[in-house]
C-alpha cells in the first residue's frame, strides 16, 4: 500500500511516519502541509490511503476529503486530529478511521493491522470483478455483434417507432421515406445508427439509448459507469473505447476519468488551481474537468 501523510505538524508527522514503518508493511510516499498541494499531488499520483489532519492550511481536511470523494479512485481516508467534534461528519464521508492526537501507538497499530486486512479484502475482491466483468465484456461483445450482423433491420423499426411517438405522423413518414432511400446503402445505414445511438448493457439484455440522453460517463477500475436520464449503467469497456463510440463533437473527454455531453451543462463552477466543476442538467452529480483539459474546454465554451 501506498500511503500520504497530510499534516502541517512536523513533530506529529515524523511521528505517524514511525508508528506506520514500525507497524506495517505501508509505503509512506510523501508528507505534505497544506490542503491544495494534496490536490495537486493527487492529480499526478495515486495513493492508496491518505492520513489526514483536519485543521491544516489553504483548505481543511474536511473539504478535502469532500473533494477527494468525487474522484473515480478513492483512497482510504485515516482523519488525524486532536479534535472530537468533527468525528461524526468524518463518518459520513465514509473515513476509514478517526485517530485522535496524541497518538496512542497500540490505536495506531490496531488500525494498521485492519487497514491492510480491509485492502486484501478489497484486492481480492476487484479481482474477482474484473474477471466477471472480462466474461460479461466477451457477452457484451458477442451479443453487440449479433445487433449489428442481423438486427439492423430491426433497430431501424425501433428508430421509426420512437420518432412517431417523439414527431408526430409527419415526421414518421420522413423517417420511412429515409428508411427507403438508405435500404440500399448497408453501410451508410449502420453509419447513422453508431452516431446517433448507443447500446448500453443492463443485467445482459442490451439498452439501445439515444447518445443525447447520456449525460456522462465516469471511469471506475476496468469499467465505465454511463449516467442517463433513464439511470445508471455499468460497460465493460475502458472509458476511451466507450468514448470512442460516441459523436465526438458532442461529448467532451474533460478528465481522464471522465467524459461530459457539452449539451447537458448546466452551470460551469470555478475550481481550484484554475479548473472548473462542472454542474448537469437534472443531476445533482459535478464532474470535473482536470487542468491538462482546461484550455481546451474553454475554447469549446467560449469561455
Amino acid at each position: 500500500m501506498r500511503a500520504l501523510i497530510v499534516e502541517d505538524e512536523i513533530p506529529a508527522s515524523e511521528e505517524l511516519s514511525y508508528l506506520i514503518q514500525e507497524h506495517s508493511r505501508i509505503e509512506v510516499v510523501d508528507c505534505l502541509e497544506d490542503g491544495l498541494d494534496v490536490l495537486k499531488f493527487l492529480q499526478e499520483q495515486e495513493v492508496d490511503v491518505l492520513f489526514l489532519d483536519i485543521n491544516i492550511p489553504s483548505l481543511d481536511g474536511m473539504m478535502l476529503a469532500h473533494h477527494i470523494g468525487k474522484f473515480a479512485r478513492k483512497p482510504y481516508i485515516v482523519f488525524t486530529t486532536a479534535y472530537k467534534e468533527h468525528a461524526a461528519e468524518a463518518f459520513e464521508l465514509e473515513a476509514f478511521d478517526y485517530i485522535l492526537k496524541p497518538y496512542d501507538e497500540k490505536r495506531i497499530a490496531a488500525m494498521l493491522h485492519k487497514l491492510e486486512l480491509t485492502f486484501k479484502r478489497d484486492q481480492e475482491q476487484t479481482e474477482n470483478m474484473d474477471n466477471r466483468m472480462q466474461m460479461e465484456n466477451q457477452a457484451y461483445r458477442r451479443a453487440e455483434g449479433h445487433l449489428s450482423a442481423n438486427d439492423h433491420g430491426a433497430q431501424r423499426g425501433y428508430d421509426t417507432r420512437e420518432d412517431q411517438v417523439r414527431s408526430g405522423t409527419r415526421q414518421a413518414q420522413q423517417g420511412l421515406e429515409q428508411r427507403a432511400v438508405s435500404s440500399s446503402s448497408p453501410t451508410h445505414t449502420t453509419d447513422n445508427l453508431t452516431g446517433t445511438r448507443i447500446n448500453l448493457l443492463r443485467n445482459d439484455n442490451i439498452i439501445v439509448t439515444d447518445s443525447a440522453d447520456i449525460y456522462y460517463a465516469e471511469a471506475q477500475e476496468k469499467v465505465t459507469k454511463v449516467y442517463t436520464k433513464n439511470g445508471e449503467f455499468t460497460m465493460p469497456v475502458s472509458i476511451s473505447d466507450f468514448h470512442s463510440r460516441l459523436p465526438q463533437d458532442a461529448f467532451f473527454r474533460c478528465h481522464r476519468s471522465y467524459l461530459v455531453n457539452l449539451a447537458q451543462i448546466r452551470e460551469i463552477v470555478p475550481w481550484f488551481n484554475n479548473t472548473y466543476l462542472l454542474r448537469l442538467r437534472d443531476l445533482e452529480a459535478e464532474v470535473p474537468v482536470s487542468r491538462g483539459k482546461v484550455k481546451e474546454f474553454r475554447q469549446l465554451m467560449r469561455i
